[in-house]
């Protein structure tokens, strides 16, 4: 940060600050949000959500790496997009994403529905999940994914490192 030397005030310079010492590396961050909707219920659920009903979601994604690129960036926001935003568009977007067990199954394939079947319920915390892992088998050093089912309701799925 350039300021006035403590031995000439006239004479500016720059002091270089050392980093703090942690026992942590240093991290840098960046995230890129997508949008979009998504239908489901819960089996075993004896609350509204037991019921077929959609979702507006958005899906924080948050990657984090120790250096910087060439290019003095953790990565383009648009490879983000151009891999995890695409599979989202093709996979889980106007679609009803249900678990394998859901009775009402047969029924949508009769009538040609577009679904996403999970091994497990569809909770948000169960869709942030297939979402990272997604993510980090395309390589991307993910650390969170974050699901905002509606404006007020967040579920996030991170890496234990």
């Amino acid at each position: 940060m350039p300021g006035k030397s403590r031995h000439n005030p006239e004479q500016l310079t720059t002091y270089y600050y050392p980093l703090p010492t942690t026992h942590h590396p240093l991290m840098f961050r960046v995230s890129r949000k997508i949008e979009f909707c998504y239908g489901h219920r819960l089996l075993g659920y004896e609350g509204k959500c037991r019921h077929l009903h959609g979702h507006n979601g958005v899906v924080v994604v948050t990657i984090e790496v120790s250096e910087l690129d060439d290019r003095g960036m953790v990565l383009d926001f648009g490879d983000i997009k151009r891999v995890v935003s695409q599979w989202i568009d093709e996979h889980i977007d106007h679609r009803m994403i249900l678990s394998r067990e859901d009775p009402a199954v047969p029924a949508l394939e009769a009538l040609g529905e577009p679904m996403f079947l999970l091994d497990v319920n569809p909770t948000a915390e169960n869709i942030a999940k297939l979402i990272y892992d997604f993510a980090s088998a395309e390589g991307f050093p993910v650390v969170e994914v974050q699901l905002w089912e509606t404006p007020n309701c967040l579920a996030t799925y991170r890496s234990g490192r």
